[in-house]
């Protein structure tokens, strides 16, 4: 018995083939690999089931994808939940990431922001404080793209769906990319090697 119907798998299939061609993956992993390079580190961002995925990227970065090797710095501004519930709760939600940009950013540090539907008000406000200071911005969405073109945001990586689970597998699939590539530019080491 098929757990999942086909077109629901063909559907996955063509938006991975797609996001595997897609040159703005190639750009955000070299600006993510520019920065770790020179020292600079990365803020990653974004709500409910994005923000699992920014702790869990941040978490391949300063650990290990593959295999041991140096932290690479990484932060995820979702995880430290006195900063959240405090600008949450004395400014607004849409300030909760923002205010650890201006705490926490250099110029030439990466936002790496994580929205499925393109209009989080606290991640546009974020990637606006990170264009303020500097950084590089990058964005991971899904097909609406009018608020981050209104900002806008150096790198939009969209995933052409308006299904947010679909966008979801799509984003852990790129971060997989970016962290998987990533660590073997900067560190070398075999693919598939674990430790």
């Amino acid at each position: 018995m098929k757990i999942i119907e086909d077109e629901r798998v063909r559907q996955r299939a063509r938006l991975l083939a797609e996001l595997n061609e897609y040159p703005r993956v190639g750009e955000a992993i070299a600006g993510l690999e520019k920065a770790l390079r020179r020292g600079n580190k990365i803020l990653v961002f974004g709500n409910g089931g994005s923000a699992t995925q920014s702790s869990h990227f941040a978490a391949e970065l300063v650990n290990k994808f593959y295999f041991r090797r140096r932290a690479l710095p990484a932060l995820a501004l979702n995880a430290d939940m006195a900063n959240v519930t405090s600008i949450a709760n004395d400014e607004e939600f849409r300030f909760v990431f923002s205010r650890q940009v201006e705490a926490f950013a250099v110029k030439d540090d990466v936002a790496l922001g994580i929205t499925t539907s393109g209009r989080s008000a606290n991640v546009l406000q974020a990637l606006a404080a990170a264009r303020e200071r500097g950084l590089l911005t990058i964005v991971l969405a899904g097909r609406q793209l009018e608020a981050l073109r209104a900002l806008p945001v150096d790198i939009v990586v969209a995933v052409d769906a308006a299904d947010t689970p679909t966008v979801q597998e799509m984003h852990l699939f790129l971060l997989h990319v970016m962290a998987e590539m990533i660590e073997k530019k900067l560190c070398g080491g075999d693919h598939g090697q674990t430790v």
